[in-house]
């Protein structure tokens, strides 16, 4: 298996509505790390392991908005294969967490980073899968209160430039807690086992898209290189 690295870091867009593409200089990349990836094919698909880090600079606490929604378009020569693969009901992960799941459902783990206030938050993520057509991020934020909920991301096949989109829309649940909005800055989230993500050609074209409680958007346009 091979380690597929995507690094994200985008200047804030504010303004209600306001949607565009990250400037040249600024540009994220995704990373192959360790040797040139192997390509695979439609019969013989490469396993991949996602490292994703996700940021955003230029704000305070009192001006960050908050993460509403993160979309994710991957390219073609992308495969999801949830539905081979132990998986976890989401009436299961509410109630029990990861651990009632069956063995084999983890697929990862990641941080994020955020404000509660102008306090910094660092909530706990556990990659869960969820069949065919979802993957739950289960997040623990212990600051203001504590708070334990899946986050599901809803993948949808699709054709042509992109193989696959994955959404996920953040629950009421972890914007506002104990009255405190959080505002995510960072995430960092790795995952995959097996061939549960794999690869049928070298991927390109990643697209992401976050969307905030103001309205505004940040998007970009990923390109795929060899490290």
């Amino acid at each position: 298996m091979r380690r597929l690295g995507l690094v994200l870091l985008a200047g804030m867009l504010l303004g209600s509505g306001a949607v565009a593409a990250l400037a040249s200089s600024h540009a994220p990349t995704v990373t192959v790390r360790q040797a040139r990836l192997t390509e695979g094919t439609p019969k013989h698909p490469q396993g991949v392991r996602l490292s994703a880090s996700l940021g955003w600079q230029g704000n305070s606490a009192s001006s960050q908005p908050t993460v509403t929604k993160l979309d994710v378009w991957f390219p073609g020569g992308t495969r999801y294969n949830g539905g081979s693969y132990p998986s976890c009901s989401y009436q299961r992960l509410n109630a029990a967490g990861p651990n009632a799941c069956p063995k084999g459902a983890v697929m990862g783990s990641g941080t994020g980073l955020a404000y509660a206030d102008t306090v910094v938050t660092r909530p706990q993520i556990t990659v869960v899968n969820g069949g065919r057509d979802r993957v739950y991020f289960y997040t623990v934020l212990n600051n203001p209160a504590r708070v334990q909920v899946p986050v599901i991301g809803y993948v949808t096949k699709l054709g042509g430039q992109f193989g696959y989109h994955l959404s996920a829309t953040i629950p009421p649940s972890l914007r506002v807690v104990a009255g405190v909005p959080i505002k995510f800055i960072s995430l960092n989230i790795s995952a995959g086992r097996a061939s549960w993500l794999a690869i049928t050609a070298p991927p390109d074209g990643v697209k992401v898209v976050a969307t905030f409680g103001n309205g505004s958007q940040i998007f970009a346009q990923v390109t795929v290189r060899d490290s």
